[in-house]
């Protein structure tokens, strides 16, 4: 096994772990399922139905922009939010690989047990 292979792996882990840290809160994933429309969301129709004050929604907001979920823009006074599935696209494909990998190591074990 070379040496850059672990490597490249271990940049994934890093590049992964904001987004599962992100969608680690029950808030944030509802907030993600009303921008999930792909409608741009002001804080207000964000809030609106939620027992959260502004300012918590958008400590929420701000922990999945960091992670890249999300994107914000401004029109006039107002920010609006929007859903960027890109992260999730490459969440799922990391997992997809972590998958085929465990798929590969549990075929080789029973062949092993079974020998």
């Amino acid at each position: 096994m070379s040496r850059r292979n672990p490597d490249r792996k271990t940049a994934a882990r890093r590049g992964q772990a904001p987004v599962f840290a992100a969608l680690g809160d029950e808030t944030r994933l509802s907030l993600l399922s009303k921008l999930s429309s792909g409608q741009p969301r002001s804080i207000s129709e964000l809030t609106h139905g939620s027992r959260l004050t502004r300012q918590a929604i958008t400590k929420h907001l701000r922990v999945l922009q960091r992670a890249k979920i999300v994107r914000c823009s401004r029109s006039g006074r107002e920010s609006l939010f929007e859903f960027n599935p890109q992260p999730i696209e490459e969440l799922r494909s990391y997992l997809d690989l972590v998958s085929e990998q465990w798929d590969q190591t549990l075929t080789r074990l029973k062949s092993f047990v079974e020998n």
